[in-house]
C-alpha cells in the first residue's frame, strides 16, 4: 500500500505543480506595481510555492518574468505535463479549474482545484484523479510572492 501512495504521490505532485500558478486572468501582463495593478491581477517576481499530495510535500522558488506571467499563471505546464483546462473560472479573487494532464507517454490524470488569489499570494485546495473511476486524491497549492525583483542566481520559470 505505501508503494501504490508514493506512486502516486509522484504522479499528483507533478500535476498539482503544472497547476499551480492558475490564479490570474489570462490576458498578459506587464510589469506592474501592487499600485498600478488592479486588485485582480496576480503580479510577476520571485515567487515560492509549497505543493502537497498524498502526504508529500515540496517547496521551490521561480523568478517570473513579466513576460512570462501569461504562461505562468494561465495554463501552466511543465517538462513532464501539458495541462488543459476547459473549466476556467477566474476573478474577484476566487479561482476554480477543472481539466486534465497528459505526459509524454500518454498517461493521463483529471485535475480539480479550486481557492482565493490576492496579488501576491493564492491557496488552491483540490486533487487529481489518477484513473478514471477513482477519487481524486487530495491536494493543496500555496504561494507567495517573495520579492518583486528576482535575487542574482534564481531559477526563471
Amino acid at each position: 500500500m505505501k508503494t501504490i501512495s508514493i506512486r502516486a504521490a509522484a504522479v499528483a505532485v507533478p500535476v498539482l505543480a503544472a497547476t499551480l500558478f492558475l490564479g490570474a486572468p489570462s490576458t498578459p501582463q506587464a510589469a506592474m506595481t501592487p499600485q498600478q495593478a488592479s486588485a485582480d491581477t496576480v503580479l510577476p517576481g520571485y515567487w515560492q510555492y509549497t505543493t502537497s499530495a498524498v502526504g508529500v510535500s515540496d517547496t521551490e522558488t521561480k523568478c517570473v518574468r513579466p513576460s512570462e506571467i501569461n504562461r505562468f499563471f494561465g495554463g501552466l505546464s511543465t517538462r513532464r505535463w501539458q495541462c488543459t483546462y476547459p473549466v476556467r473560472q477566474v476573478g474577484n479573487g476566487n479561482a476554480r479549474f477543472e481539466g486534465t494532464c497528459t505526459d509524454k507517454k500518454g498517461r493521463r490524470v483529471n485535475v480539480r482545484l479550486n481557492g482565493t488569489y490576492q496579488q501576491e499570494s493564492f491557496s488552491f485546495r483540490g486533487g487529481a484523479q489518477l484513473a478514471r473511476g477513482t477519487p481524486f486524491l487530495p491536494a493543496s497549492i500555496t504561494a507567495r510572492r517573495l520579492a518583486a525583483q528576482c535575487p542574482a542566481g534564481a531559477e526563471y520559470f
